[in-house]
Order: structure tokens, then C-alpha cells, then sequence
């Protein structure tokens, strides 16, 4: 297929939809009905495109299509430009009801289930021309997220490598072990790691502050951690747990209304590890906003 000029009148919003409904599909029949399209013009529409574009985007078979590797380009930034354009139109809705900047803001799960919630909800009283966007990810994404500019400020554990990045202690917590009633490591006094690293552990997705700790504090002992089952959530962990599958860490104030919940025993640990300082930072380059916002959820003086 000869390489054209490109003619953007072929890119309106609904071929590119349509293009990487196609992609994800893989089935034009289901992409033109997801776009209200008859198949005829759908397909018409697909035509058009790769004709501007002067690639191939599928390839067509009798069971459907296969994605090219310029389609899987077009999905991609595609799939990006109907993101930013949703996002588009919700700040323009947003601007008519009062809401005149957007901040985005990271955070991981323990700062997010100990600490964020009141506190956003205290500065969007206070600044109802703010809307404050959440997105819970894990403490190496946050810093890759404020370094890339998908968000203004983020919120991780101390020990994530945040060089370059504008950083003040948010708040403190603490890890606790915790274990089905009855386990063999029942008891109230401090516990040290060494002690738990016969045990199958339960613990977060990789990129989580608190498994890269674990990871690190047993191999520095020498051992290696026998790591069970990975999941996404503070809950998910205590279901796996509750089920006599593992033990598992968690943020001390997280973890006891959950524990309550589902019967889970706890004990602190002795290492000095165990006790966190969460961190907040921005780029250097933000505004006046942002860095009013972080000022106003850095650790009080």
C-alpha cells in the first residue's frame, strides 16, 4: 500500500473509536455495532483510514481480523487520543459547574485506606474550584507517573527512589504481621522478621513498597522469601490470609478494622524497618496550586 498525504478529514473520532474497537475485538461486526455503525460503512470507514495513513491497520480473514503491527501503533495512540479527548470534555463540563483545575493525584494503598480520604475531602471544601483525581497505584509507579507528568503530586513509600522530585514526610505508619487465630506465631510480643520467614507469605502486586521491603530485609538475613500468592489489595490479602493460606504484613491502622472483620490475629514486628514514613512530592516545575495543595498534606510542623 503506497504511503499517501495525509488527509486529516479521515480522522474524525469515530474511525479512530471504530479502529481500536476493531483492534481490541479483533471483529468489525462487534466494533461498527459498539460504534452504531452499519457494516458496510464501517468497514468503508477502516478503508478510508488506512488509505490516509498508507498502512495496513488489519489484516482480513474469514474469522475476523488481525491486528497489524501499524494497527497496534493506532490502537495505542489512538486509545489515548479518545482517553484525553473524555478527559477533554469532562474538564469543559467541570469548568461549567465551577470546577476550574483538575490536580491528579497518585497515592499507594496505605496512604490511601490510613490517611488521604478526609483530607482531600477537607481542601475540596475549602477549594471547591479544585477537583482532586485519585488513582491508587503502587509506590515505583507514583514516581514514575510525577516524572512522566500523569500526575501533579504523589504519595509513596520513603526508599522509592524520588531524586529529582520536590519530597516532604506525609505521615508515619506501621507494619504488623498478621495470621488465622490459632497460628503457631500467636502472641503479643514484637516479633522479629527472621522468625516468619518459614511461613508462606501473602503480599501486594510487584512495584508495592511494602513487598520490596520484605524482599530486601530477607535476602539482607540471608534467606529467601517464600512468597505464595501476589495480590492487589490490602483485602484481598486478609481474605487470602483468613483462608490459611499465608501470613502477611500490613499498615497497623489499615489492618485492625479489617482484622476485627475476619477474625485475624496480629503482632508487631521488632525490626526498625517496620515503621514507615510516607513521603509527598511533586515535580519542581509545579504550580502554585499543586505545591499549595502539597503544603497543605505534608506532615505538620
Amino acid at each position: 500500500m503506497s504511503i499517501t498525504k495525509l488527509n486529516l478529514s479521515r480522522f474524525d473520532f469515530v474511525s479512530i473509536r471504530l479502529a481500536v474497537l476493531c483492534a481490541q475485538t479483533e471483529n468489525l461486526t462487534t466494533a461498527a455495532r459498539a460504534c452504531h455503525l452499519v457494516l458496510p460503512a464501517a468497514s468503508r470507514r477502516i478503508r478510508e483510514l488506512e488509505l490516509s495513513i498508507g498502512s495496513q491497520l488489519f489484516e482480513r480473514h474469514s474469522r475476523g481480523l488481525k491486528v497489524t503491527p501499524a494497527g497496534r501503533v493506532f490502537m495505542r495512540r489512538g486509545l489515548s487520543l479518545l482517553q484525553e479527548m473524555d478527559a477533554t470534555l469532562k474538564e469543559l463540563i467541570d469548568l461549567q459547574q465551577g470546577v476550574v483545575r483538575h490536580i491528579q493525584l497518585f497515592a499507594g494503598s496505605a496512604a490511601i485506606s490510613q490517611f488521604l480520604p478526609p483530607l482531600i475531602a477537607k481542601y475540596s471544601t475549602s477549594h471547591p474550584e479544585l477537583q482532586i483525581d485519585l488513582e491508587e497505584q503502587a509506590s515505583e509507579q507514583v514516581i514514575l507517573a510525577l516524572r512522566d507528568g500523569r500526575a501533579d503530586l504523589g504519595v509513596f513509600v520513603e526508599g522509592t527512589n524520588s531524586e529529582g522530585l520536590d519530597v516532604e514526610s506525609f505521615r508515619t505508619d506501621e507494619l504488623v504481621l498478621i495470621f488465622p487465630q490459632g497460628h503457631a506465631l500467636t502472641g503479643k510480643k514484637p516479633i522479629a522478621f527472621a522468625d516468619t520467614l518459614d511461613e508462606q507469605w501473602i503480599s501486594l502486586n510487584p512495584g508495592a513498597a511494602m513487598l520490596q521491603q520484605q524482599l530486601s530485609a530477607a535476602s539482607g538475613l540471608g534467606k529467601r522469601l517464600k512468597l505464595r500468592m501476589q495480590v492487589n489489595s490490602f483485602d484481598a490479602v486478609s481474605h487470602m490470609v483468613s483462608s490459611g493460606l499465608g501470613i502477611a504484613l500490613l499498615p497497623k491502622a489499615s489492618a485492625l478494622p479489617i482484622l476485627r472483620s475476619m477474625h485475624l490475629g496480629w503482632r508487631p514486628l521488632q525490626d526498625a524497618w517496620a515503621k514507615r514514613r510516607l513521603m509527598v512530592g511533586i515535580r519542581k516545575d509545579a504550580d502554585a496550586e499543586v505545591k499549595a495543595f502539597k503544603d497543605f498534606l505534608k506532615l505538620p510542623s
